[in-house]
């Protein structure tokens, strides 16, 4: 039983982090300079999951999930403005790759997965609270 809650506890940590970079990517959509000064865009960055490494065979009847944040290796956005503080020679700004579409659909896929976990968790309750009242 409570395992089941480690595994949903798991998931709700990893689409905590997800949500958490997809709002660091939409934040910096427009950023051209690294914390350094440097003028060079935001990189994307994105979680991946995998699952936990698991224990011994006789005890896995699943496992949580881990996840890792990733930097996107795409190329900058290109945009022509001459007037910009941060235009190379040619009057380019390199913006960061980032389609704040994408954004909003990755953060709307964390949040039902989010809510999934919420309800495994609550339905675990509710099967341990059943179990008391019948041994009662």
């Amino acid at each position: 039983m409570f395992k089941a809650i480690d595994i949903s506890t798991s998931g709700l940590v990893a689409q905590r982090q997800r949500m958490n970079t997809i709002a660091g990517n939409i934040a910096n959509v427009n950023t051209t300079i690294d914390e350094n000064g440097n003028v060079t865009p935001f990189q994307r960055r994105f979680v991946t999951f995998a699952a936990a490494d698991s224990q011994p065979l006789a005890d896995t009847r699943g496992v949580g999930v881990t996840y890792q944040v990733e930097i996107d290796q795409q190329e900058p956005r290109l945009v022509h403005d001459p007037g910009h503080k941060h235009a190379d020679e040619n009057g380019m700004v390199h913006y960061p790759n980032i389609n704040l579409i994408t954004e909003f659909v990755n953060a709307m896929g964390a949040s039902r997965a989010y809510q999934a976990n919420i309800a495994a968790i609550e339905s675990s309750k509710e099967m341990a609270q059943a179990a008391l009242r019948i041994l009662a």
